[in-house]
């Protein structure tokens, strides 16, 4: 029963995925109708992208919560597949800067929790580690402020998650919790909202 579910949740994950990109392209815009040859197939290598992630995404959450792991299988071909077909939709219609956020989103982002790993090794696990760059290269694609939400974000929801199990008393600060699954939620808020959000926050602080 639970495959089922699992296939029909990612089809319908697809359409709001492709629904989200159109909205995103209309926002900027771009009217989808009206875009040149390249154009459109820099677009469809986005959109490619974006479907890859998604079903990544749910594969990784589901096995994370259940082995606590984020098999290389899946993580490390996603690396090229998601930063490549991105890199090369942002080169085909010569857009610099999504192409220096995908390359500089996922590599600051590994560093990022490479960095943590190294400082505290039981904070953060090597799958971890080699899925940051496919998310900071999904979000940097985006924009800045979209990685700058769904890194944060990430870390916010893995916080909560901890406290709540915690306090029913299903975990203990000694207890490993599988970080992946808030990641994955944390970078896909970023994709979704990360720019409003960054927006509001600039203009709590009179930088906006």
């Amino acid at each position: 029963m639970r495959y089922p579910i699992v296939e029909l949740g990612t089809g319908i994950a697809f359409a709001l995925v492709a629904w989200w990109r159109i909205e995103l392209s209309e926002h900027s815009g771009t009217d989808l109708l009206e875009m040149s040859g390249l154009q459109a197939t820099a677009w469809w290598l986005g959109l490619a992208a974006y479907l890859w992630l998604t079903a990544a995404s749910m594969a990784l959450a589901l096995i994370d919560l259940e082995l606590k792991r984020l098999p290389d299988a899946i993580v490390l071909p996603s690396i090229g597949v998601v930063a490549g077909l991105l890199s090369l939709s942002a080169l085909l219609v010569g857009d610099w800067a999504a192409l220096v956020g995908t390359v500089g989103g996922g590599a600051a982002m590994f560093a990022f929790y490479l960095l943590i790993a190294l400082v505290y090794p039981r904070g953060i696990g090597g799958g971890d580690v080699k899925l940051a760059p496919v998310l900071g290269a999904g979000l940097g694609f985006v924009s800045w402020g979209a990685l700058a939400v769904g890194a944060f974000t990430g870390f916010l929801i893995g916080a909560f998650a901890g406290l709540a199990l915690m306090a029913v008393r299903r975990a203990t600060m000694k207890t490993g919790l599988p970080f992946g699954p808030s990641m994955i939620v944390g970078a896909w808020i970023g994709l979704v909202w990360g720019d409003p959000i960054m927006v509001d926050y600039l203009r709590l602080f009179g930088l906006a």
